[in-house]
């Protein structure tokens, strides 16, 4: 699929209330008609032995966070599916020239997010990326405590039965033996993450419970959530400050007693080598224009730290039983999502 910001956004991208217009349905029910998998296609998923779905916040979340994982995959011939819940209305814009894209000024800049979107995919190889509910159902919260979050429409408040539902109907469809998601906290307090988080956790749990004689249930075999080591980050911010970068994540000490955002690293069970799709992601960031800049943090990171910075992603097993252990690595993790189940 390829969504020009042209084609996806529509002038009155949404009216003064903040809910949806009347042309931004049209705009979204046109996108799923582009996204909408076929039957034929439908069961040509279910002829790749592995299958891995991936729940999402926000455009560029994804690729940030399993960006070489999804590409990993994908590469070896895995089906890789990418929900993502919101089109990220309420991120900042860090293009100069796209400013006006902004909530606070023409309130387009979720739209132009499914074409950065679609760019990104496109670079990772993923062709199976879809809008929880369709383009526009649910919007950006923005950042927990802001006035966005008690919108009507926006994904903090969404139903959560009626959310997990939207997300049955694709893990019924696509059948994943794994899915990846947040943790309880998101990873960093959005609310956003935090919704994503417990849809994706009711999805998986109603997706396996047949209620009635037409349902055909299907268990996810484990769930992922993605995590960043307390080690990794303590490590990159002492190379970045020895390196003479100081402005990178600004303000963050590596021998402070707490970091944000990190899990314990006795916690994570599974670690994603795939540096070789290195590449692949950094291409997907770029793309993702409005979000990341290219001479932004994540760049620099990049540029002092070197290619394995991003060449690795680390995951907990919240749900489902490890691999086995000629499936570890030497610290005991798990160095394949689909570990124990091929």
């Amino acid at each position: 699929m390829t969504v020009t910001p042209d084609d996806a956004r529509p002038d009155d991208a949404a009216t003064s209330t903040g809910q949806p217009a009347e042309s931004v349905l049209v705009a979204a029910e046109s996108v799923l008609e582009e996204t909408a998998p076929e039957a034929e296609s439908s069961m040509r998923v279910l002829d790749s032995p592995r299958r891995l779905l991936l729940v999402h916040a926000h455009p560029d979340d994804e690729t940030i966070g399993n960006g070489v994982t999804m590409a990993r995959y994908v590469a070896t011939g895995a089906h890789v599916t990418l929900v993502t819940c919101t089109l990220g209305e309420e991120g900042e814009v860090l293009v100069p020239e796209l400013a006006h894209l902004a909530a606070d000024r023409d309130d387009g800049l979720g739209w132009h997010r499914v074409g950065e979107l679609a760019a990104a995919m496109e670079a990772l190889g993923v062709t199976d990326h879809r809008f929880l509910g369709g383009a526009g159902r649910y919007r950006d919260s923005g950042m927990m405590g802001l006035p966005t979050n008690d919108r009507e429409n926006s994904f903090w408040q969404a139903d959560l039965e009626e959310a997990a539902g939207h997300l049955v109907e694709i893990i019924r469809e696509v059948r994943p033996q794994v899915v990846v998601t947040y943790d309880t906290n998101g990873g960093y307090g959005h609310p956003d993450h935090i919704q994503a988080h417990r849809v994706a956790m009711r999805a998986v749990e109603l997706a396996a419970k047949p209620v009635s004689d037409d349902d055909s249930p299907w268990q996810v075999d484990k769930v992922y959530w993605n995590a960043l080591p307390e080690s990794w980050l303590r490590d990159s911010l002492r190379q970045l400050r020895d390196s003479g970068d100081s402005t990178t994540f600004e303000g963050m000490d590596p021998d402070a007693e707490e970091l944000p955002m990190v899990v314990p690293d006795e916690d994570v069970t599974t670690v994603i080598d795939a540096v070789e799709h290195v590449d692949a992601k950094l291409a997907a960031m770029r793309a993702h224009a409005t979000q990341i800049a290219v001479d932004g943090p994540f760049f620099a990171l990049s540029n002092n730290l070197g290619n394995r910075v991003w060449g690795t992603e680390a995951y907990v097993l919240a749900q489902g039983i490890p691999g086995p252990g000629e499936d570890r690595d030497s610290e005991g993790r798990e160095t394949d999502l689909f570990a124990g189940l091929d």
